[in-house]
């Protein structure tokens, strides 16, 4: 599988399945730092080289993981927002949806409270999440001569967020957000261009 920022993941067969699967949930339980490959395995009911076959250290398997998780958020968006009438709507609805799920998230958050080494993985090694997200959103927007730009910046400002939710800017219900999202997100996005 080619990721969005062109490394090559393992295939996503029925055993790299049940590995994700189970790097998932100990991920949720343990944290990653306290999980080891063996452990992984065990859960999987496979052995430690059929893992290393498929991911060579367990960095890449978190960021399998990760990566999965961020495809299965996305359809989930599209599902959320495919029915809004207008762009407006969806863009809205979306930044709405984005933040409850964030909050949701078992393994988001169990990363977000004690596993400040993976938080890597969302910051400074942040990169195929923010490109992923990029190309999400720039594929929701009109073609415009900053799409690209202005998809990067929306996604690092949701993801701003969803780190450090606590801000003067209250997001804390769904009428907040959407307020917030209907003045600021949906007219930047709309227009696909940046001021200037």
């Amino acid at each position: 599988m080619q990721a969005v920022d062109g490394t090559v993941h393992a295939r996503r067969d029925a055993t790299t399945q049940r590995i994700l699967d189970a790097a998932r949930a100990q991920f949720e339980e343990f944290g990653v730092r306290r999980t080891t490959m063996e452990e992984v395995a065990r859960r999987a009911g496979v052995s430690r080289v059929t893992i290393y076959r498929r991911f060579e250290q367990k960095e890449r398997l978190v960021e399998a993981v990760i990566l999965r998780e961020g495809e299965r958020f996305f359809a989930e968006l599209s599902r959320a927002v495919g029915g809004r009438a207008t762009l407006e709507e969806r863009i809205v609805e979306g930044f709405v949806f984005t933040l409850a799920s964030a909050r949701e998230h078992v393994l988001l958050n169990r990363l977000l409270e004690s596993d400040e080494a993976t938080l890597a993985y969302l910051t400074t090694e942040g990169g195929p999440v923010v490109a992923a997200a990029r190309e999400y959103l720039a594929q929701q927007m009109p073609r415009a001569r900053d799409t690209q730009a202005v998809a990067e910046i929306v996604a690092r400002l949701v993801l701003s967020f969803v780190l450090t939710p606590e801000s003067a800017i209250k997001l804390d219900t769904p009428r907040r957000a959407r307020a917030f999202a209907r003045r600021f997100i949906a007219p930047l996005m709309a227009r696909g261009t940046l001021p200037g």
